[in-house]
């Protein structure tokens, strides 16, 4: 349950803002985006999870940038998450987001998600079809789907959702709508920069953009509530904290250490 959590929390809460980023036009000169992170870059976070002080820890690496024949090269990112000593004690939990991020376009163009609850074992996969604004989900579990479905031009996964984030640029009163897929559902996320703030996390005491956020599924019903993040204002854009509300308990994620 706890894996499952982070993954909804990464899912719901990564793309949280901001108006889409321009997207290059491709010709034989691509142009890359410019970004505030690096490859190697590892951010830390301490998971709070409803009554725990702390639950967990969630990792996030930039692990390489890949060439592919259709992009001048892909970031690798990957987000990992594993239980206190404590719970992994009691119970196995493993979670793990993988992303490949176009660097011109900031568009992911594959992405996988395990889990791992004691003995069960779950992996799903997307890949995406931006021309045919098409993407296919493929599981591997207990009972195992495949099938395509129809995907928003500008659509996000969960974690690469959270580095385009940092690219963006915060007015307050800023009110974006943004799509973001997690297993074969389109979600929408709705936000509002509410303004900077001063956040305390164990990294330390920094200036932060503070974002209100609304996430909805296809039907229009609330996928959480007392949900936030906030970006620092220095040239990283680091996601200092995350929270929200979700059906399986209350998170947040706050940012403890970057290398």
């Amino acid at each position: 349950m706890f894996m499952r959590l982070v993954g909804a929390a990464a899912v719901g809460l990564a793309v949280l803002a901001s108006r889409p980023a321009a997207q290059p036009v491709r010709s034989a000169q691509w142009t890359e985006a410019s970004v505030p992170f690096r490859v190697g870059e590892t951010l830390t976070y301490d998971v709070t999870l409803s009554s725990y002080v702390v639950a967990g820890t969630a990792v996030t690496t930039v692990q390489g940038k890949q060439p592919s024949s259709s992009v001048p090269a892909a970031y690798h990112i990957v987000a990992e998450g594993r239980p206190v000593a404590m719970l992994a004690r009691l119970y196995t939990l493993y979670y793990k987001m993988e992303t490949f991020l176009d660097s011109v376009t900031l568009l992911p163009n594959r992405m996988s998600l395990i889990s791992e609850e004691g003995a069960k074992r779950r992996v799903g996969r997307t890949n995406f079809d931006r021309v045919r604004r098409k993407a296919s989900f493929e599981l591997e579990s207990e009972t195992a789907a495949r099938y395509d479905f129809d995907v928003p031009q500008q659509v996000q996964d969960g974690l690469s959702a959270v580095y385009v984030l940092r690219t963006m640029n915060f007015r307050t009163g800023d009110r974006i709508t943004l799509p973001v897929t997690d297993e074969g559902n389109v979600y929408t996320v709705q936000a509002e920069v509410a303004g900077r703030e001063h956040v305390s996390v164990p990294l330390g005491a920094l200036d932060a953009w503070s974002l209100k956020i609304a996430i909805v599924d296809a039907k229009g019903q609330p996928a959480a509530s007392n949900a936030g993040v906030w970006i620092s204002t220095d040239a990283r854009h680091l996601p200092l904290k995350l929270q929200a509300d979700l059906a399986l308990g209350s998170f947040v994620l706050l940012l403890r250490q970057a290398e």
